[in-house]
Order: C-alpha cells, then sequence, then structure tokens
C-alpha cells in the first residue's frame, strides 16, 4: 500500500509529466492500494493561503478528484500523533513529519520526490 507525498499528488492533479517512471506506473498501472493523506490536503491550503503555492482548483475539488480516481484519503489518527514522538527530528516541516508518522504506523510506501524522507525508518518510492 502506498502514501502519495503532497509533492506526488500535485505532480498526479496538475503535472504528471514531472512523476518518476516507477511512481507513474504505481500510480496509474497497478491495482494497489494508494491513499492520500489528508495532511496533504491541509498543506496545500495553508501553503496556498500564504502565497507559497499556486493551485488550480479548491481543495474539495482536489477531494473530489482523488476519490474519483479511487485514491484513499487517510485521515489522522491518534496512533499517527502519537508515532510522532517516535520518529528523530531529521525534517523540520511537520506536514512531512506527520506524513512520515502516517506511513509508518500504516506500515505505507510514500510516493515522494523529497530526498529528505528516506533518511526515516520509512519505505519510500521515486
Amino acid at each position: 500500500m502506498y502514501l502519495l507525498d503532497t509533492n506526488a499528488l500535485l505532480y498526479f492533479l496538475y503535472d504528471s509529466g514531472k512523476l518518476s517512471p516507477k511512481a507513474s506506473n504505481i500510480i496509474y498501472h497497478n491495482d494497489v492500494k494508494i491513499c492520500v493523506s489528508i495532511v496533504s490536503m491541509w498543506e496545500i491550503a495553508i501553503k496556498s493561503s500564504i502565497g507559497k503555492l499556486q493551485i488550480k482548483s479548491s481543495i474539495s475539488k482536489i477531494a473530489e478528484t482523488c476519490e474519483k480516481e479511487q485514491l484513499d484519503i487517510l485521515s489522522i489518527k491518534p496512533l499517527h500523533l502519537d508515532q510522532i514522538s517516535q520518529i528523530p527530528a531529521i525534517h523540520g516541516d511537520p506536514f512531512d513529519r506527520l506524513i512520515i508518522s502516517q506511513a509508518i504506523a500504516e506500515n505505507y510506501i510514500i510516493i515522494t520526490k523529497d530526498s529528505t524522507i528516506p533518511k526515516y525508518n520509512v519505505k519510500t518510492l521515486w
């Protein structure tokens, strides 16, 4: 099972040519469960509201597109929050730290271009 990092979600939605061949193959040609964290949508909303990111649609529309594409939306569970205290402070981004914690707790592979995430004890793919 896979969890898209925010960068992979944005590439999937708006610029699929930026996905790596491996990531693209998993997302488009596999019958495995792929999730998108609500954390990614929160990150997109925050970054777009402060001008760090330009997006072409609302968060509601992104969620609708994910559901239409059969990407499950992963909510934040107490177990995920407990996991945050168990991981080292390698990554300073709170959104990424929560996505990492979710992946560890759920035993998901993170699809990400972020070169810092593989420094954690979490499976990644790009």
